[in-house]
C-alpha cells in the first residue's frame, strides 16, 4: 500500500510540471530558423516592475521594440533636451538577453513635442529649420545608440489610405524629400543600422502600391532602406490570406525585408467598415461594440486560434522574404485594443490572456511552426 501510495503521488507531482512545460514552448525557438519573433514593451516592462511579464519577455521573444518612450514627445521633449533613461533600460534589457532592439521610431506625425514645427515666437518653421530639427534629432538619437540599436523606424506612417502623402506638417513644410533626408540622416549616424519604413494598412492595395512608392523613390536615388514594416492591426475576418501573400510577395520583389511589425488579432466588431490604426480616432461604447466584458467564449478563442494559424503558415511558406513578427504588446491585458477605438471595451488580441497563461492561440501558432 505505502509503495502504491509513493507512486501515486509521485505521478500527481509529474502534472504541474508536464503542464508548465507544455506551457515553457518558446516562440523564439519554434521560428528561430524562419525569422525574429519580437513584442513591444511599455514603461513597466522596460523598467522591469514585474519579474512575472520579464520572464515571459526574455523566455518567448528575441526582438524588442519599445511601445512608446523612444518616440519624439518622449526622448526629446525640448529642443536641447534628451531623455535616453528608458531607452537605455530597453538596450540593456535586450543586451542582457541577446535580444535584437528596434528603434521606433525617429520621425513620425504624432506623439510629438510641441516645439518641433513652431519658432520660438510661435510662428510655423521653414523648410531649412525643418530639416536642421529633423537632421539633429536623428543624428543625436541614432548616434547615441551607435551599435547598440539593431534597426530604426526611420518614418512612420507617411501615408494616406489612398496611397498620397499625408498631409502632416512634414509634408507641408517639407515635402516628400522629408523622408528621404530622414532615411540620409539616419544612415549617416549609423551606417550599419537596418532602416525602415513602417505603416499599418499596407496590404490594401493604394496604400501598398505609395509604401512601394516610397521604397523605389528612395533605392532609385541610391538611399538606403532596408525594410518594410507592416504594422498587423488585423481582425476575425480580414485581410484575407490571399490579400496578405500578394503583399508580402509584392514587397519582397522590391529587394527590402518584409516584417510585420505590430501584430494583434481584435475579435470586437469594428465601427469602420476597414481596420486602421489612426490612433487620433474614437467612437461610443455600447455593448453591442463590447460583446466580451466578462471572457472570451470558447468558439471564439478557437476562432482566434485559427485565424493566428492561417496568418503563421502563411509566414512559414514565405519564411526566405519575412525577417521579423512582433506583437504589439505582451498579454491581453495589455493591449492598446481595450481602448481603441472605443474606450473601455475587453479585447483579446494576443497570444497570452491576461495572466499571462498561453491561449489556444498560442498552441497554433507554435504548432504551425512545426507544420
Amino acid at each position: 500500500m505505502n509503495k502504491f501510495l509513493i507512486l501515486l503521488v509521485a505521478a500527481f507531482a509529474l502534472a504541474p510540471n508536464q503542464s508548465k512545460a507544455q506551457k515553457e514552448a518558446s516562440l523564439k525557438d519554434a521560428f528561430k530558423d524562419k525569422f525574429l519573433m519580437g513584442v513591444a514593451i511599455n514603461r513597466s516592462q522596460i523598467n522591469q516592475s514585474n519579474q512575472e511579464e520579464i520572464d515571459l519577455i526574455t523566455s518567448q521573444f528575441n526582438a524588442l521594440t519599445a511601445e512608446n518612450d523612444m518616440k519624439w514627445m518622449y526622448i526629446h521633449p525640448k529642443q536641447d533636451a534628451y531623455n535616453f533613461e528608458q531607452a537605455d533600460k530597453l538596450v540593456e534589457l535586450a543586451e542582457e538577453n541577446d535580444m535584437f532592439v528596434v528603434g521606433h521610431t525617429l520621425v513620425w506625425h504624432s506623439q510629438l513635442a510641441p516645439w518641433v514645427f513652431t519658432s520660438d515666437n510661435g510662428d510655423t518653421i521653414d523648410n531649412a529649420k525643418l530639416t536642421d530639427r529633423i537632421q539633429k534629432h536623428i543624428a543625436t538619437i541614432v548616434g547615441n545608440y551607435k551599435g547598440k540599436i539593431d534597426a530604426w523606424d526611420v518614418v512612420n506612417e507617411a501615408l494616406e489610405e489612398d496611397g498620397s502623402y499625408r498631409k502632416s506638417p512634414f509634408f507641408k513644410i517639407g515635402g516628400e524629400a522629408f523622408i528621404e533626408k530622414a532615411f540620409q540622416f539616419a544612415n549617416a549616424a549609423d551606417p550599419e543600422a537596418e532602416l525602415y519604413y513602417n505603416d499599418y494598412n499596407l496590404i490594401t492595395p493604394a496604400k501598398r502600391d505609395g509604401a512601394i512608392r516610397i521604397i523605389n523613390n528612395l533605392k532609385s536615388k541610391g538611399i538606403k532602406i532596408d525594410g518594410v514594416g507592416v504594422q498587423a492591426h488585423w481582425s476575425l475576418e480580414g485581410p484575407s490570406i490571399e490579400e496578405i501573400e500578394t503583399a508580402i510577395e509584392m514587397y519582397a520583389e522590391t529587394g527590402v525585408k518584409v516584417m510585420f511589425t505590430e501584430l494583434d488579432i481584435s475579435v470586437l466588431p469594428s465601427p469602420w467598415n476597414s481596420p486602421t490604426a489612426d490612433i487620433s480616432a474614437r467612437f461610443e461604447n455600447n455593448p453591442t461594440m463590447n460583446p466580451y466584458p466578462n471572457g472570451l467564449p470558447d468558439s471564439v478563442q478557437t476562432q482566434l486560434a485559427k485565424r493566428y494559424e492561417e496568418i503563421f503558415k502563411l509566414f512559414n511558406k514565405h519564411s526566405d522574404k519575412i525577417s521579423r513578427v512582433t506583437f504589439w504588446g505582451l498579454h491581453d491585458g495589455l493591449s492598446w485594443k481595450n481602448n481603441f477605438p472605443i474606450r473601455g471595451r475587453t479585447d483579446y488580441t494576443l497570444l497570452f490572456d491576461r495572466e499571462m497563461k498561453p491561449k489556444k492561440a498560442f498552441d497554433a501558432v507554435i504548432n504551425s511552426a512545426k507544420d
